[in-house]
């Protein structure tokens, strides 16, 4: 059985493209500018398959510019090392509803946007359509927007769309997991 941690460190490689504009009149480009082209493509990127990217830990290296793909800009290869988070399958999480449907809700957790926790992972819950939808237990315990949840993951799939996300299958069947009562804390920021 193989173990994967949730945040992991990892070392990859961008090309990170830079106009020929941009050079001085030496006709060379300084490594802080590059790097700063970089931090801007990642936090446009926000994950990739190996899992949400958090921060850059070191910088490995800058590779030689490359101008055969396009005459007006110059390709330039920086490998680096990087922290990510992925979400695993078993891990035990919290997140706030988002969104709720008849089918279940939406979920925010962490840098994680959807976090689906269907109608059929929550026993003994059943939707309420009133002044705002909700899922209700016997006891009157509600999930609904606003509501802190602990959740296990399911199921994770890599999303390669216009979102880049990570879609996470979510369950509260086991002990100890469902709405959380936070006792006055507002404003948690999951």
């Amino acid at each position: 059985m193989q173990v994967i941690d949730m945040l992991r460190e990892i070392i990859l490689t961008k090309q990170v493209v830079i106009s020929v504009k941009s050079l001085d009149e030496n006709k060379e480009v300084l490594a802080s500018f590059i790097v700063n082209r970089l931090l801007k493509q990642l936090s446009y990127a926000k994950a990739c398959e190996y899992g949400y990217l958090l921060a850059v830990t070191k910088l490995i290296s800058i590779g030689r510019g490359d101008s055969t793909f396009c005459s007006e800009h110059i390709l330039f290869p920086v490998d680096f090392s990087c922290r990510t988070f992925t979400p695993v399958n078993g891990e035990v999480m919290t997140g706030i509803v988002h969104r709720v449907h008849r089918r279940g809700v939406f979920l925010k957790s962490g840098p994680m946007n959807v976090v689906f926790l269907a109608d059929t992972e929550m026993p003994n819950y059943h939707y309420v359509l009133g002044g705002s939808p909700a899922f209700v237990r016997e006891d009157s315990s509600k999930i609904e927007i606003g509501v802190v949840v602990r959740y296990m993951v399911l199921a994770v799939r890599w999303k390669q769309d216009r979102l880049r996300e990570f879609r996470v299958m979510a369950s509260i069947t086991a002990d100890g997991l469902g709405p959380v009562s936070l006792n006055g804390l507002d404003g948690m920021d999951l």
